[in-house]
């Protein structure tokens, strides 16, 4: 049955507060997506090396491509989407759990590396129809206020759907004997498994958010349907999407420089981790080995680390966050994330790679919902999908750039030793960090002495009575 919320202007703030469980309810679908996104990132360089890829950075520009063009087109779509039953946001989280959900079916089942980077491109660009609107739910549902409370719950269920998905090729090995290794060119059964588990577990928790949360309808409908029609055709959305990286908000354009450091550090993360560990720690490059499948899988152990941290520290940024502030909340997370990658080179021993991740996990969950935080406040409440999904550029556009630079590096600079990939992320993160201190953000404003701070049965919605912008 749908949790609805009383109507309430989209186009200004005073919105009312939702309670815990609407926040729970309108979060939870990202439990489901980041199964998807967790199998991926801890699988798909594995399966790429299965079927003989040596080129991952290439194969893996699929997914940050993928995204440049599906973001901001589903994020312009949906600003000018409206149904009385479906509202505006869930009817793009459906088409894109039906759509990811078949993928992840697919994916572990391909035979050839043409099909598994075509199907990185269609998996891929599945989630992404599903999150981006996410993200825009936040801005269109919740006033400034609890803002960052509700960014940090997508946070906490990233990183408890992340926690569970990257170990479960590691559980249905070690806890079910299900084989981790296979024939050369063949993916492993527990890689498989794992992939139709996260298939289910995505539709269910999108279907969950789809069938409990009301949306706000416009402010005036007939305005609405006006713009509608002024915009309207396929060739005009593509315009308007690509052009909004031209006419950004001074926040958003401050935050993309922050945001093209840290995802680059990421991308590496992603992309090198597996050779990194089995190579430099497993000492074996030999992808049919037991010794090769054993250091993949404590990759996912060490993926679901990072994320059952940044779960953790998502229910601790809003308090950080008001103590200090939202910059200097970021810088200190992105210095965490940063010196974890670089431990990792003088680590020897796979156990201690998980006090590595910790680094990464707080640096993850700050990464995931600070910078949104501080960009809602700067959007206008009519384009919120729109430059959310422009937003996206950001992300992508480092994604784009490591996948072109970061073979040649690991290759030719760093003589094939991926941990070397690994430090330069780590640089990159604490570069990003730095550069977080440039950011204006107008809603992140240290509290007066007298400040009250009411804290929510949910251990992490806070209201300050004394100045509703933080």
């Amino acid at each position: 049955m749908a949790t609805s919320v009383a109507a309430a202007p989209p186009g200004t703030d005073n919105k009312p507060r939702l309670s815990f469980w609407q926040i729970w309810n309108m979060s939870f679908g990202f439990l489901g997506i980041q199964f998807g996104f967790a199998l991926q990132n801890a699988n798909v360089s594995r399966i790429f090396e299965t079927l003989g890829g040596t080129e991952i950075a290439l194969y893996w520009l699929a997914a940050p491509l993928t995204g440049m063009l599906v973001q901001p087109i589903i994020g312009y779509m949906s600003d000018r989407t409206w149904s009385p039953k479906w509202g505006r946001r869930r009817p793009f989280f459906l088409v894109g759990a039906v759509l990811a959900s078949f993928a992840l079916l697919v994916m572990p089942n391909v035979s050839a590396l043409w099909m598994a980077v075509g199907m990185l491109w269609i998996m891929d660009s599945s989630i992404n129809i599903s999150m981006e609107p996410f993200r825009a739910l936040v801005g269109d549902l919740l006033p400034s206020e609890q803002r960052t409370t509700g960014f940090a719950a997508q946070t906490f269920f990233i990183g408890v759907g992340a926690v569970v998905a990257s170990m479960l090729p590691w559980m249905f090995t070690n806890w079910f004997g299900i084989a981790n290794t296979a024939p050369a060119g063949q993916i492993p059964p527990s890689v498989k498994y794992a992939f139709y588990i996260g298939a289910a577990a995505f539709f269910t928790a999108v279907l969950w958010t789809v069938l409990t949360t009301r949306e706000y309808p416009p402010a005036d409908m007939a305005e609405f349907e006006a713009e509608k029609r002024r915009t309207a055709g396929f060739w005009n959305g593509i315009r308007e999407s690509f052009g909004g990286i031209f006419h950004m908000p001074k926040t958003m354009a401050q935050l993309a420089i922050v945001q093209f450091f840290s995802w680059l550090a990421l991308f590496s993360m992603w992309i090198y981790t597996t050779p990194a560990v089995t190579s430099h720690i497993y000492h074996t490059t030999d992808t049919t080995s037991k010794l090769y499948n054993e250091g993949a899988d404590w990759v996912g152990v060490c993926f679901a680390t990072y994320n059952g941290v940044s779960a953790v520290a998502a229910l601790l940024l809003p308090f950080i966050a008001r103590a200090t502030s939202r910059r200097f909340t970021h810088l200190l997370c992105l210095v965490a994330g940063g010196l974890g990658l670089i431990s990792i080179y003088f680590i020897q021993d796979p156990k201690m790679l998980l006090v590595s991740m910790i680094g990464v996990g707080i640096a993850w969950a700050s990464i995931l919902s600070v910078p949104y935080a501080m960009l809602a406040g700067a959007l206008p409440a009519n384009k919120m999908g729109y430059y959310m999904g422009v937003f996206n550029f950001f992300i992508v556009i480092p994604q784009v750039v490591a996948g072109l630079i970061l073979g040649f590096f690991t290759k030719t600079v760093f003589g094939g030793e991926a941990v070397y990939t690994l430090i330069l992320g780590g640089v990159s993160m604490i570069i990003s960090g730095l550069l977080t201190l440039r950011v204006h953000d107008a809603d992140d404003i240290r509290l007066p002495a007298d400040a009250t701070i009411q804290t929510s049965s949910s251990g992490y919605d806070t209201t300050v009575e004394s100045d509703p912008r933080v």
